[in-house]
């Protein structure tokens, strides 16, 4: 599967927008330790841990949505991520699903 966030200079079909989302959350004790990490500064590896499994696991959901499809190739693909709780966030990415 071709993933891109530009257009291709290819001809393909449009098949459709597709998209992956995911909700993850940390526990309460290393919520308490981002928040002290906060005071004191530096990175707060937990939520980096986070956003990256959030961000990765969307990404096979959309991939999944586009295979069902029939698509060979995303393109355009934009992410996005909104905070919904304390230590909760959510990571939500879509594109064009192609054939080529």
């Amino acid at each position: 599967m071709l993933l891109t966030t530009t257009d291709i200079k290819a001809d393909y079909e449009v098949l459709g927008i597709v998209r992956g989302s995911k909700v993850k959350a940390v526990h309460l004790g290393k919520d308490i330790k981002a928040f002290l990490k906060n005071l004191i500064g530096g990175d707060i590896s937990d939520y980096t841990e986070l956003m990256e499994k959030a961000r990765e696991g969307a990404m096979q959901e959309m991939i999944k949505e586009a295979e069902k499809l029939g698509a060979n190739a995303i393109i355009g693909i934009k992410f996005s991520s909104a905070q919904i709780a304390s230590g909760c966030a959510e990571m939500l990415v879509y594109g064009t699903a192609v054939k080529i």
